[in-house]
């Protein structure tokens, strides 16, 4: 990579990043739909599988539009080097697991995904791998559930769906102190508000299908790092189990990095007008929003991110039946329990992604049976106001 490369800001390298192009000189990257790859002599075939050739073998391990998306990925997170996969989850799972053997110990936070939860707290210990699930807000929490088999610490900031806010340095820190290594699930801040490997995370997720992609059309994942980790690591696990992006969701999620900055700038400031306006009505009870100075960790958000986010957690007077009625009435904005994308989406977390959580859990995580959690999206912002204004005087 050239200096002039070295000073592109993020919205250059997410148009031109990485850019490999055929002899027939494509402005569009190139989709590369192909199982395996032609070797022009078996000596070569042997030098590629010895590691001593660059190139190509199994789409499995590699393919020209995935390597193109982790490269753009490297260059916008400052990482050396990643794996895209065929899920958000199966970034988590591969991250999580690809380091750890039976008898070591995983710290986690208690405010995890659904999914992300079920890997760390229920697959894990399957292997033999324990885990303690932590109030990631106090750093006092941290370590105390440190031990001499201790691993691996886990978390996700902002947290889905009530958008805690750990902070992600302090974590590193004691990682390092024991030896472990910090994976942050940076989906909700983007890659464009947060940056956890300067922070001193060792390890970077994103489920591409949210922010990154950003039109709903496809699933993807990406783990970011340093090389020397992801080859002891996550190199071999990645290769033999299969977690492989396709080419063609490499294809599309390159193209959504294109306009990422343009999205996310726009979502972000359409979710800080509607978190003021949730806050100032009567039928809302509690509004959280990493832009607003009332966010519980207003000081950890000001240091570690650059902006707000596209989501907003909030809670609606009446509980369940309320919040129902308050979806149901809404017309523009969308039910479901995807985010990041240009249509404004609503979810109802106790009854959707965090369902299987014991009523307990859900009450320490603060996801009550009013709590929705709202994906703004790019529609125009006074029609998204207006629709939920008139939802939230319905229900």
């Amino acid at each position: 990579m050239t200096e002039k490369k070295r000073n592109w800001k993020p919205a250059t390298q997410l148009v031109h990043e990485g850019t490999l192009r055929s002899g027939f000189g494509e402005m569009s990257e190139a989709m590369f739909l192909t199982q395996g790859y032609h070797y022009a002599s078996a000596e070569q075939a042997e030098a590629r599988f010895k590691g001593e050739e660059p190139g190509f073998i199994y789409s499995r391990y590699s393919n020209p539009t995935v390597d193109m998306f982790e490269k753009r990925m490297c260059a916008l997170e400052g990482a050396e080097d990643a794996r895209a996969t065929a899920s958000g989850m199966a970034a988590v799972a591969a991250a999580v697991l690809c380091g750890l053997k039976a008898g070591d110990h995983i710290v986690a936070a208690r405010a995890l995904f659904g999914s992300c939860r079920w890997v760390v707290e229920t697959l894990a210990p399957k292997y033999g791998i324990a885990c303690t699930i932590v109030d990631g807000r106090d750093i006092a929490n941290w370590e105390k559930a440190v031990r001499p088999e201790t691993k691996l610490f886990f978390l996700e900031s902002p947290t889905n769906p009530t958008l805690e806010v750990v902070d992600v340095a302090a974590v590193a820190r004691l990682a390092n102190a024991a030896g472990a290594r910090l994976v942050v699930d940076n989906v909700f801040a983007t890659p464009l508000f947060q940056k956890p490997l300067e922070l001193g995370a060792h390890v970077v997720v994103y489920s591409a299908t949210k922010h990154i992609d950003g039109q709903g059309r496809c699933l993807g994942g990406v783990i970011l790092s340093d090389k020397k980790w992801i080859e002891e690591n996550l190199h071999d696990y990645f290769r033999h189990t299969g977690p492989s992006m396709s080419p063609f969701n490499a294809w599309v999620l390159l193209k959504g990095l294109e306009t990422l900055p343009l999205r996310i700038r726009q979502q972000t400031e359409s979710a800080g007008r509607i978190a003021d306006v949730l806050a100032d009505h009567s039928r809302v009870a509690r509004v959280i929003y990493p832009g607003r100075a009332d966010h519980p960790q207003a000081e950890i958000v000001r240091k570690q991110m650059s902006g707000g986010s596209t989501l907003i957690c909030f809670d609606i007077e009446g509980g369940k039946r309320s919040a129902f009625a308050f979806q149901n009435a809404l017309e523009i904005v969308l039910m479901s329990n995807n985010l990041g994308d240009a249509k404004s989406l609503i979810t109802h977390p106790a009854t959707t992604t965090h369902k299987n959580l014991t009523d307990e859990a859900r009450a320490e995580l603060g996801i009550g049976p009013g709590t929705v959690r709202l994906s703004v999206g790019l529609e125009d912002t006074g029609d998204l106001i207006d629709d939920i204004v008139q939802a939230l005087d319905r229900a």
